[in-house]
């Protein structure tokens, strides 16, 4: 789960997988509004998930996106 999850990050931003885990909001110039919410959509498509609105204000890290995702059922690690 931790790789597809990655790869979400990977497709959103055009970046490296690896470099993924560091990742803040707005840390790097794709990571703006409009990237965030191709991220959300990603990662709602891949993992079968409705994000609630609240959900995706507040995701505003990788780390932190790991601990949202398991509200909805999706264990990363």
């Amino acid at each position: 789960m931790l790789d597809k999850y990655r790869s979400c990050f990977a497709e959103a931003f055009e970046i490296e997988p690896g470099s993924a885990d560091v990742l803040e909001y707005q840390s790097i110039d794709n990571w703006d509004s409009v990237g965030h919410m191709s991220l959300m959509s990603l990662l709602e498509e891949k993992f079968d998930i409705v994000l609630d609105m609240d959900d995706i204000i507040d995701f505003a890290s990788f780390k932190k996106g790991i601990e949202i995702l398991s509200k909805y059922g999706v264990n990363i690690e």
